[in-house]
């Protein structure tokens, strides 16, 4: 099975907890930048400590899977990331051949990042979303609390986030699509001036 968990806030304890509750046996840190400002047991030394510890591999896919291209190409004129650019890249690609042969050698894995709802983070909106609409494989969200979300529940749950499905004369999938390029404008990695 394929994961994904946001660390934001949890003590490191709970983070453990709910890994093992999904018997979750490798971690792919997925953030481009490994380390946190604020929860320093999610430095990439001391989160690889403390899962070796628990027994859960770790392994850093952030190159390959992680929101901040270092390719000029995958920005827009306002330097906003561009993921459908982003998820055509040979290194993505190569990093999502990684997690299948992770999941083929029978890997439980689980793609951590910091944000605390995974419908504003990189693992939904751009790996969940290229698994699902690229490979037809579903991703399952490890929330706040410790439930799953499904990769389509959440994209489900993204018109009602920006009031499109208020709009009558949009098809379902529309609003779907809309809401999705709404929330990436929202949230994707712009690069600083």
């Amino acid at each position: 099975m394929l994961y994904s968990i946001g660390y934001a806030t949890k003590p490191i304890g709970t983070f453990l907890e709910q890994l093992q509750r999904y018997n979750i046996t490798a971690v792919a840190d997925v953030r481009s930048v490994p380390f946190s400002k604020v929860f320093y047991d999610y430095h990439q030394g001391a989160i690889e400590g403390h899962l070796k510890r628990a027994g859960i591999d770790y392994v850093y896919l952030g190159e390959e899977l992680g929101p901040r291209s270092k390719d000029d190409s995958h920005y827009d004129e306002c330097r906003q990331v561009q993921f459908d650019r982003l998820m055509c890249a040979p290194l993505f690609q190569q990093g999502i051949d990684r997690l299948k042969n992770g999941l083929a050698k029978g890997y439980n894995i689980g793609l951590m990042c910091a944000e605390k709802d995974p419908a504003t983070c990189h693992r939904s909106l751009l790996i969940g979303y290229a698994l699902k609409h690229q490979l037809n494989m579903e991703l399952q969200h490890i929330t706040h609390d410790g439930e799953l979300e499904s990769q389509q529940a959440l994209e489900e749950r993204l018109p009602e986030l920006h009031s499109v499905e208020e709009d009558l004369f949009l098809s379902r999938d529309e609003k779907m699509q809309q809401a999705y390029q709404l929330q990436l404008r929202k949230t994707s990695y712009r690069r600083p001036e």
